[in-house]
């Protein structure tokens, strides 16, 4: 292998690429029914990583070689292939984030990877071999197939974030949509950078200085992969109240599979008692729960809140819908609108965004849409109107 200033670049992506691989690898995930797709995810990064690394050390290994008649297009090669298969893992990894459940589509991505594996081993073979002709006319074929690819993952995307959005305003009361947000904006500068390589193939023979775009590029693909790896790292660390919210529909449809074996065995008219017993339960201690002002305690999710109920968020699920007719997060909504509105009133030196919160709402734009939509006017105009009549 040819350690030289014109390797360097290569060397330093190829050692930084592995090193981050390694470092996620090492990184344990709980197994369960909630965290395979994050494990998925996580390989599937340790794959786009490792293939980054393969191929700088692949494109070092090869300087100098006398196949190689063409150092400067070579490298660029390489860079694209870099890009060809991190286009598709990459968008598998962050899509793989935010899918509640598989779709069928998906079973579309290892045949992509073959695809893009086929081109790659053509693009090099016919340069290699001196074949330009053919070298070229793969070229197109593999400039096509990757602009394909990444229109059609990036429908797939889009199509999974609004998805996950709505889990999450489902799930939770207050505005929780940063916390997928990251997955957003990494996904937009990885398509970006992929953007770029297709500008860079665009204009390659209009370049002056072929090798130092092409090392200004890949330095910034290493930077790139540092910045997923640790909002990645990041997620781990908080994923369970994001993974709760996208598990929930899940949860809700198996609202007695916390039961003993010989409960769940038991006939329908068993089941059902022990739902009554249950819901008598739960009710008494929402009385308490709602005299104690517990709704006005936000950021909480369902299954911190059954805890203080001692019951289980598949059993609150069911009785809100069984019982209320109404899903529990508007039934609380409901709630910490009327004591906003007391607030309001009862407190006319307090400034409203402090009444938000007291009321139970971290984010006072998210208060306001409520409050609009429950009452019909803003809290500003429900503490003039009722100051007016008092």
């Amino acid at each position: 292998m040819n350690i030289n200033s014109d390797t360097a670049v290569q060397l330093i992506v190829g050692v930084g690429s592995t090193i981050l691989a390694v470092l996620l690898m090492l990184i344990k995930i709980p197994k369960s029914d909630y965290n395979s797709k994050l494990s998925n995810s996580k390989l599937a990064i340790v794959v786009s990583f490792l293939i980054c690394g393969f191929m700088m050390f692949y494109t070092m290994a090869n300087y100098g070689n006398p196949r190689i008649h063409d150092w400067e297009t070579f490298t660029m090669l390489t860079i694209y292939i870099v890009v060809h298969f991190s286009t598709s893992i990459i968008s598998y990894s962050m899509i793989a984030l935010l899918k509640t459940e598989k779709h069928k589509k998906e079973n579309l991505f290892v045949p992509g990877l073959f695809v893009s594996a086929v081109i790659s081993f053509l693009l090099i073979e016919m340069f290699c071999l001196g074949k330009m002709r053919y070298f070229w006319f793969v070229c197109v074929v593999a400039i096509v197939a990757f602009l394909i690819q990444s229109v059609t993952y990036i429908i797939y995307f889009d199509r999974a974030y609004k998805q996950s959005l709505k889990d999450l305003e489902n799930y939770y009361d207050e505005d929780e949509s940063h916390k997928v947000k990251w997955i957003r904006f990494c996904y937009v500068i990885s398509m970006l950078t992929n953007l770029f390589i297709l500008v860079y193939l665009c204009l390659y023979y209009f370049l002056d200085y072929k090798m130092e775009v092409a090392s200004l590029y890949t330095l910034w693909y290493l930077v790139y992969m540092l910045y997923l790896t640790s909002n990645f790292i990041s997620f781990i660390g908080s994923h369970k109240l994001v993974l709760d919210a996208f598990a929930y529909k899940t949860l809700s449809g198996k609202v007695f599979a916390h039961l003993p074996r010989r409960k769940r065995k038991q006939n329908e008219d068993a089941i059902g008692q022990y739902c009554e017993n249950e819901f008598r339960k739960l009710e008494k201690s929402l009385e308490k729960w709602v005299a104690d002002k517990k709704f006005c305690e936000y950021d909480k999710s369902r299954e911190d809140i059954a805890r203080e109920l001692n019951t289980s968020k598949e059993i609150l699920y069911h009785y809100f819908v069984s019982k209320k007719g109404v899903d529990f997060k508007t039934w609380r909504t409901q709630l910490r609108i009327e004591e906003a509105k007391r607030l309001l009133v009862e407190n006319r030196g307090l400034s409203i965004h402090i009444i938000c919160e007291m009321a139970g709402f971290s984010d006072r734009s998210n208060f306001h849409r409520q409050f609009v939509m429950m009452v019909g006017c803003s809290p500003k105009q429900w503490r003039e109107s009722a100051s007016s009549v008092l």
